[in-house]
């Protein structure tokens, strides 16, 4: 038996910039795309990895909401940079967004990221 996805479409997030969904949910669960630091109402990028981080986790929230989960409620995150010296401010900064039992995680250096971003984040949720 295949089971289809439903596509998650939220305004509080940057739109799909190619040929994706922002996210989608099946069998209970909602996986992101990955979101960038793009502001949704404005479409520019925000300035520094500080930022960048900040707007990436808002829009990784609205995905997630948007697809009835939530931030206290995603099981695993993935976090692309684009330079692993960002790690430390990045991790402070994701950390003040979730709660413990923490999700589980992988953070890796990438040599470019969409629109020059400086922080990637993928999300995979339970839904509520």
């Amino acid at each position: 038996m295949t089971k289809k996805t439903n596509p998650v479409t939220t305004a509080d997030a940057p739109g799909a910039i190619g040929p994706y969904s922002q996210g989608v949910t099946i069998s209970g669960l909602v996986y992101t795309s990955g979101q960038i630091g793009l502001n949704p109402q404005t479409g520019e990028m925000a300035e520094g990895v500080e930022a960048q981080t900040h707007q990436v986790m808002k829009n990784v929230a609205s995905v997630l909401e948007a697809g009835s989960s939530s931030l206290a409620h995603t099981i695993k995150l993935t976090i692309f940079l684009q330079n692993m010296d960002d790690f430390a401010t990045v991790n402070e900064i994701y950390a003040s967004y979730l709660e413990e039992p923490y999700p589980a995680r992988s953070a890796v250096e990438v040599a470019r990221l969409p629109k020059g971003a400086l922080v990637e984040i993928e999300a995979i949720g339970a839904q509520k």
